[in-house]
């Protein structure tokens, strides 16, 4: 959106520039966030603390419902997280005037769905061996897996597609939104666009973290008849 004003734009405007710079600056609140809130860690906890152990404590549910044991989402705890936290922050600065969100970048957005994906991979891999990790891609009936094995694999491939462009794709399509609404009614509009827009950036970044406990139940969780 180079006809809008970021305030990265008045040092360059080139691409590089500009998303690298929204992509530090996330990271950098994220962090801050998280310092925040484990500054002063307290028995009872209160403000930043209390906001993010009920975000872990949701991600940890989430994973239990998906994985289905404490254990392992406990273990990919870490990862979604903070994937979660860095997609809901970076959805989030593109509603402020002069910052664009790295999520309505493609950079950004098949950066992680690659992570997600290289990983989960190799989940399967060290959980399962090579051989059964890659012998389920076949499917159960044996007849099929000349068929069965190059579409698991297409099917796989397509998940990094469908994880980036799904997000870059929502994200660049609220950020289009507002600067319209902006454009058009500057003082009134907006207010009822923020809400939804915030909305919208939490429940990405939920779609995001609940797809990539998926993907690591389907490559962690191979059934034994398989």
């Amino acid at each position: 959106m180079k006809d809008l004003f970021l305030f990265a734009g008045l040092i360059s405007q080139n691409h590089a520039w500009i998303y690298l710079f929204h992509v530090i600056l996330v990271a950098i609140i994220a962090i801050g966030l998280a310092r925040l809130a484990t500054s002063s860690m307290q028995l009872v906890p209160r403000g930043f603390q209390n906001i993010f152990e009920a975000y872990l404590g949701g991600v940890m549910s989430m994973g239990r419902d998906t994985l289905g044991s404490d254990e392992l989402a406990r273990k990919y705890l870490p990862l979604v997280a903070t994937i979660g936290l860095m997609v809901c922050v970076a959805n989030l600065i593109g509603m402020v005037p002069g910052f664009e969100a790295p999520t309505a970048f493609l950079d950004f957005t098949l950066s992680l769905a690659l992570i997600v994906f290289i990983y989960y991979n190799f989940e399967g891999i060290r959980e399962n061996g090579v051989v059964k990790y890659f012998a389920h891609f076949m499917g159960p009936v044996k007849a099929l897996a000349p068929i069965m094995f190059p579409v698991e694999v297409l099917s796989h491939i397509s998940r990094v597609i469908s994880l980036s462009f799904r997000l870059f794709g929502n994200i660049k399509g609220d950020d289009l939104f507002l600067a319209v609404l902006l454009a058009l009614a500057p003082w009134v509009a907006p207010l009822t666009a923020y809400a939804l827009l915030g909305l919208m950036a939490i429940l990405q970044s939920f779609i995001f973290m609940i797809l990539t406990f998926v993907y690591l139940a389907g490559a962690v969780l191979i059934s034994e008849d398989k």
